[in-house]
């Protein structure tokens, strides 16, 4: 299993991986899937900013990607991102999330980044876990603010504090 830089060829599969999410999991709050081109603009967009998209792949096949982007787009929040990771269903169970966000985790520190936000839906236990063996620590819940398959969906926040400095402005 090899992880490395996605690139634009890998875009169907990363829009495969996504809709899939989409259609069968309340992982992804959106009910649309998407086409190529709307992964390609994804990529792109995340690439102009100086973000890491990372797929990890089995004998030249994509089975999962991870990557993030602004938590929010005000200044004040410039230190902080919030990332999402997914798995193939076919591949899911053999660790391919841990090791995409431990090398996720190393490309936030590497462009100087303070803190990295979670938002994963309550109960992806799984998830939630994952995040808390990576030294994620709870730091919010949020009842109801979303809806997918009908019912209201509850939002767990995590973070995981990249640095020890102390002044914004300083790198490293």
């Amino acid at each position: 299993m090899l992880i490395r830089h996605a690139c634009k060829e890998d875009c169907a599969a990363i829009g495969e991986i996504y809709n899939h999410a989409v259609v069968h999991t309340a992982a992804i709050w959106n009910d649309t899937t998407v086409d190529t081109q709307n992964r390609v603009a994804w990529f792109e967009a995340r690439t102009l900013m100086g973000y890491p998209v990372l797929v990890s792949e089995e004998n030249g096949v994509v089975t999962g990607y991870a990557s993030f982007g602004d938590w929010r787009a005000f200044e004040g929040f410039r230190h902080t991102v919030e990332h999402s990771v997914y798995i193939h269903p076919d591949h899911q169970g053999k660790g391919l999330g841990r090791q995409l966000m431990k090398q996720l985790i190393e490309e936030a520190r590497a462009i100087g980044k303070h803190v990295m936000v979670a938002g994963i839906e309550a109960q992806n236990h799984a998830s939630i876990h994952l995040h808390e063996t990576l030294g994620f620590t709870l730091t919010g819940q949020m009842p109801q603010v979303g809806t997918k398959f009908g019912r209201w969906l509850d939002l767990t926040f995590m973070q995981l504090q990249l640095d020890q400095r102390t002044d914004p402005d300083a790198i490293g």
